[in-house]
């Protein structure tokens, strides 16, 4: 069975497909000509992975899913949340989202955080839920130079090292989107799609 993997993101493609291996074929937007932009408008990772996944089930017409995370700091009143991705400005980078978290950390001691993803499946025409938590914390400075997004100032508990420190094989086996990804797969076993 493919599925679309509604991302344009290679960082995220590759490392589903890599999570998946050879049980299904994973199709990314550009792979099946899906170029348009969707906005993630939802005030939850939820309503943002169900958006994504509706837009291209209409627009493709097969199994597809989509995926929202968010880094979840508890001193921040688990900000930024949903709006991760954009934390710093809709324009800004990566990079400028790690710049104004730690900006906004830079007093405080509790620096419990966990990544959070939503995977929304549309099969058959029904909509499936899987999520994957890891928890962790925010390091005080940037380390490592793999990875994307907050990766290099998260710190998943039991290690001492950053997600930017990890190779791709590392971290997909403890990646709350590997867990989520998991999740889906088992689902997709059991039921014999």
């Amino acid at each position: 069975m493919n599925l679309v993997f509604a991302s344009n993101n290679p960082h995220k493609l590759k490392e589903v497909k890599s999570i998946v291996g050879d049980d299904y074929s994973i199709s990314g937007l550009q792979d099946v000509g899906f170029e348009e932009d969707i906005k993630e408008t939802a005030d939850s990772l939820e309503g943002n992975a169900q958006i994504k996944a509706d837009f291209v089930f209409q627009n493709v017409n097969q199994p597809c899913f989509a995926d929202d995370t968010g880094l979840e700091v508890f001193a921040l009143d688990m900000r930024p949340g949903v709006m991760s991705a954009r934390y710093a400005g809709d324009n800004k980078s990566s990079w400028d989202n790690v710049k104004k978290l730690l900006h906004e950390m830079q007093t405080i001691t509790n620096r419990k955080a966990r990544f959070r993803t939503v995977i929304c499946l549309i099969l058959q025409g029904k909509h499936y839920f899987f999520e994957g938590i890891v928890e962790g914390e925010i390091a005080t400075t940037p380390a490592g130079h793999k990875g994307f997004g907050y990766d290099p100032v998260f710190i998943p508990d039991g290690y001492q090292c950053t997600f930017a420190d990890m190779n791709d094989a590392e971290k997909n086996q403890i990646s709350h989107r590997a867990r989520a990804i998991n999740k889906m797969a088992g689902f997709l076993n059991k039921m014999k799609f």
